[in-house]
């Protein structure tokens, strides 16, 4: 993806999800970013263990609050010349106007920065593998 390092850059939990490798993903952002997270409404256990899973270091989570109020920390908490959410529904493009962020289609993101769409993958069998159910 083009344009300065100094970003934040935050994943709806669902958008990175449609990721064939979520933690390629974060390796390759981490080149063109200054700090990178996730952000969902789900419970927090949720998004730690899918990043646990995949192996995902992150600066920011939404912890137990909601997208927005997480979104309107994280610009609070991390001062970068631009705020990008990377996320898959019109509801997240809304939100990302009101709480001041730009909005990324995650279909554009992977298209830009060359990541792969799960559902462009090959097989299903390829990524159970690559998931470890036994890494803590």
């Amino acid at each position: 993806m083009n344009g300065g390092s100094d970003m934040t850059l935050a994943f709806e939990l669902e958008a990175l999800k449609e990721l064939a490798s979520p933690e390629s993903v974060f390796e390759d952002a981490r080149g063109w970013t200054e700090y990178i997270g996730v952000v969902s409404e789900k419970p927090t256990y949720v998004v730690t263990n899918f990043t646990r899973k995949n192996r995902i270091r992150q600066d920011f989570f939404s912890g137990p609050r909601g997208k927005a109020e997480s979104l309107e920390g994280v610009k609070d908490q991390f001062d970068t010349d631009r705020y990008v959410l990377i996320a898959s529904s019109e509801e997240d493009e809304q939100l990302a106007e009101d709480v001041g962020w730009e909005y990324l289609a995650v279909e554009d993101a992977a298209e830009a920065a060359d990541w792969i769409v799960a559902s462009d993958a090959d097989s299903g069998d390829d990524d159970a593998e690559q998931v470890r159910d036994d890494w803590p």
